[in-house]
């Protein structure tokens, strides 16, 4: 089967997702060393807290991100989605570190993460659309 080298770096982005997801548990556990927070217990030194939270904010918003960056890159464009999904990935990066720092440091990167996805998402309905009215449904 052949993909385009788009839909290969959508899939490289995809791969840089996941990993960045890994990496936030591995600071959780990182964290319930040095917090002394055992599991299964979610609570307790707020440091520990914050980085858990965006562990499990990240999980909560991967399930909306990469539908929507696949869909995107089929129905719109694939690089436009690579580069997206790139702009994600940062977004999800800014939060982490902010958040980690203090909880009022989380929004820029939560909005740039938040816009990606919007864009994502309305941008596929949009091509979806735009192909029902140019080439008329495919049943």
């Amino acid at each position: 089967m052949y993909f385009s080298f788009g839909f290969q770096l959508v899939g490289i982005v995809t791969v840089l997702a996941l990993a960045l997801y890994i990496y936030m548990g591995i600071r959780v556990g990182q964290a319930r060393q040095k917090f002394d927070v055992k599991a299964p217990a979610t609570t307790g030194h707020p440091d520990f807290e914050r980085i858990f939270r965006v562990q499990a904010n990240t999980a909560e918003w991967l399930i909306v991100f990469l539908p929507a960056l696949w869909l995107f890159a089929t129905f719109v464009h694939d690089y436009i989605a690579a580069i997206l999904g790139i702009v994600w990935i940062v977004g999800r990066y800014v939060y982490m570190e902010g958040y980690a720092e203090a909880a009022e440091k989380r929004s820029a990167g939560f909005g740039i993460q938040a816009l990606a996805t919007l864009i994502l998402l309305l941008g596929t309905l949009v091509g979806i659309v735009w192909g029902i009215l140019r080439i008329g449904p495919l049943f």
